[in-house]
């Protein structure tokens, strides 16, 4: 089959498979069942017409939706909270969701998701399953309910709200003992569902851990989707859900080769990974729908992504982290929206209750570079026979923006764009998937018209017409990702090991997190000390894991001492835990509630992600306080 769609390839674009009067094609709504013994080309030609639900499209074309971690967190400076925290701690001063809405709203954003409650348990609304909730907090002497005020503010400004409602609950004394946690869960997730109106993203992620009886939490997912569907049947169940798919990274970053159309299983199904498994993918693979991977696969999903990052380093808010650059979004913008992908941006308020400052700054200029760099459509017409983009007269472009009609399925496998230059065609950019929209950026080129060019499709490409653009990057940044700090020169410093003995251990602070240190597995304690060779006021650390691929060795849990003499050591007061770093594998700042005097400093790493006997380090450095002024 596909030779006779190769057939069809007229001046680099493929005509309509069709002919006049054949019957109208089949269309397979989210999720498309193979008939056994169907060839590759079978299949192929079958993917071809799978397609999204009504949800899911109305979904893909929102393109910036916001999340807000707020919650217990923000008060303790911690990512993960133990559950432990007491509700009074939760006391913002000047809570006003308006301004969370409106900022947003600016900003171009569409959809708004709130952490209603994060993996230490603390609810966000005056929930009857617990007492840690802001019923017991002094906020509005405990007659808040930070869920209500938001919904009010969506309605008042036309935005959707959607709920994240963590599974894991490190509060719940419940929780390990599954049928009466799953119980707890299902009436939080249906006062929720059930008091707030109408909610456009339900968002569960996987996150499951131990209870207070040392077992392992067992989720209901049935149970759990049943009564979204039950109660919000318009909504979309994303991540640990089958209408929305985490794109497998936190750091912003969609595929080169994005499908919708996938044959990854949906993590709510029963027997997903072991589905996954048997067909050689799984959710951080590259490849999750190719033609080789269609072969093997007895099912395909209509399953977008959604890429969510934070504006800040940290998920929650946090006094000594700062923003990414304006620079850094506008990457983050091509390799997500511009890769067949939903941005799903954290913005966390502060503990006033507020977007901060320079979170709305930042914000105002991320929409204006979107806003001035994709409003000016240089296309004056498009020929889906020929693929011949002709502009609104000579024009110097540096980037075109390709979408299909995903309503009648995702096709093209791979394409080229060319630019009419000196009278000769020539190649400026290529890809492989377009999905809803894919934009490529390439060096200037001025000409009247462009080109596109496929060169694979599953059965006749379905493309709306390109825009084409001149975009200008904003510059790099260069101010300090560290305000008030500096970190240490490494060319003095040796390792020890954990008795004190010289340590072979430079690739844990040469500069390069290609190359790391590895714990041996006779060491005993898993500690990298270091010898700064003379006494410094100690702020805190960055730990980097080994960058690449493979995070084996990647610290979980650890420790952080300091001595003077490198045999006394006394341990800093730290969180102890770099929550997150599975899903976030990015340095990690720890700072201290004050800089203590030391020459010599420890890192212990108590357990590793995956409980590996070894840890390893990609870069560390220590943080001392910056001269004032700078």
């Amino acid at each position: 089959m596909r030779s006779r769609f190769r057939n069809l390839i007229i001046a680099g674009a493929l005509l309509p498979a069709l002919a006049a009067g054949a019957a109208k094609p089949k269309y397979y709504v989210k999720e498309l069942t193979f008939p056994a013994g169907a060839t590759t080309e079978e299949k192929v030609e079958m993917a071809a017409r799978l397609v999204p639900t009504a949800q899911q499209l109305e979904w893909q074309n929102l393109g910036l939706t916001a999340f807000l971690h707020f919650g217990m967190n923000t008060f303790t400076d911690r990512e993960w909270g133990n559950g432990k925290e007491s509700p009074e701690l939760f006391n913002p001063t000047n809570l006003d969701t308006d301004q969370w809405v409106k900022t947003l709203k600016d900003a171009g954003f569409k959809l708004v998701i709130l952490t209603a409650k994060h993996h230490d348990g603390f609810c966000l609304w005056p929930t009857k399953t617990t007492p840690h909730s802001v019923a017991n907090s002094p906020w509005k002497g405990g007659k808040g309910d930070v869920v209500k005020d938001l919904r009010a503010s969506c309605d008042k400004y036309g935005m959707k709200l959607g709920l994240y409602l963590s599974p894991w609950d490190r509060n719940a004394p419940v929780y390990g003992d599954s049928e009466k946690y799953n119980d707890m869960f299902v009436a939080q997730l249906t006062e929720l569902l059930g008091n707030y109106g109408k909610i456009d993203e339900v968002w569960f992620d996987g996150a499951c851990g131990e209870g207070p009886n040392g077992k392992k939490q067992v989720y209901d997912w049935p149970r759990f989707r049943a009564t979204m569907e039950k109660l919000q049947p318009n909504a979309v169940l994303a991540i640990t859900g089958d209408d929305v798919r985490w794109v497998g990274n936190e750091h912003g970053e969609g595929r080169e080769t994005e499908w919708s159309a996938t044959a990854l299983t949906p993590s709510i199904y029963s027997g997903s990974e072991e589905a996954d498994k048997a067909i050689g993918i799984n959710a951080m693979g590259a490849d999750l729908g190719s033609r080789e991977v269609v072969a093997r696969a007895p099912k395909m999903y209509w399953w977008p992504s959604e890429v969510d990052v934070s504006i800040r380093p940290g998920w929650f808010y946090h006094e000594k982290e700062q923003p990414k650059s304006l620079r850094h979004l506008a990457e983050i913008y091509l390799t997500s929206v511009g890769r067949n992908s939903v941005l799903l941006l954290n913005i966390p308020p502060d503990t006033e209750g507020r977007i901060n400052a320079a979170d709305v700054a930042r914000l105002q200029e991320f929409n204006k570079w979107v806003t001035d760099n994709f409003s000016n459509n240089l296309t004056r017409s498009f020929s889906a026979k020929s693929g011949e983009v002709k502009l609104k007269g000579i024009k110097t472009v540096n980037a075109i923006m390709l979408r299909e009609d995903i309503a009648k399925g995702q096709r093209v496998e791979n394409f080229t764009v060319e630019a009419l230059v000196n009278g000769q065609w020539t190649p400026v950019a290529e890809g492989t998937t377009i999905g809803f929209k894919r934009i490529l950026t390439f060096p200037e080129v001025t000409t009247d018209r462009l080109r596109v060019k496929i060169n694979s499709c599953r059965t006749s490409p379905m493309l709306l017409a390109p825009e084409v653009f001149l975009i200008n990057m904003p510059a790099q940044a260069n101010t300090p990702t560290l305000p008030g700090f500096r970190t240490l020169k490494t060319t003095l410093w040796s390792a020890l090991d954990a008795t004190g003995n010289l340590l072979d251990a430079p690739m844990a602070y040469d500069g390069d997190a290609e190359t790391y240190w590895q714990s041996g597995a006779a060491q005993g304690e898993k500690a990298l000390a270091i010898d700064l060779q003379r006494t410094l006021p100690v702020a805190g650390f960055i730990y980097t894991p080994r960058a690449g691929s493979d995070k084996s060795g990647t610290i979980f849990h650890y420790r952080f001492l300091t001595s003077n003499d490198g045999v006394n050591w006394t341990e800093a007061k730290t969180s102890g835990e770099f929550s997150n770093i599975v899903n976030n594998p990015i340095e990690q700042c720890v700072y201290l509630p004050e800089a203590v005097e030391a020459r010599y400093v420890k890192l212990v790493g108590v357990d590793e992600i995956a409980g590996r006997d070894f840890v390893t380090v990609g870069e560390f450095r220590v943080m001392v306080p910056a001269p004032k002024g700078k």
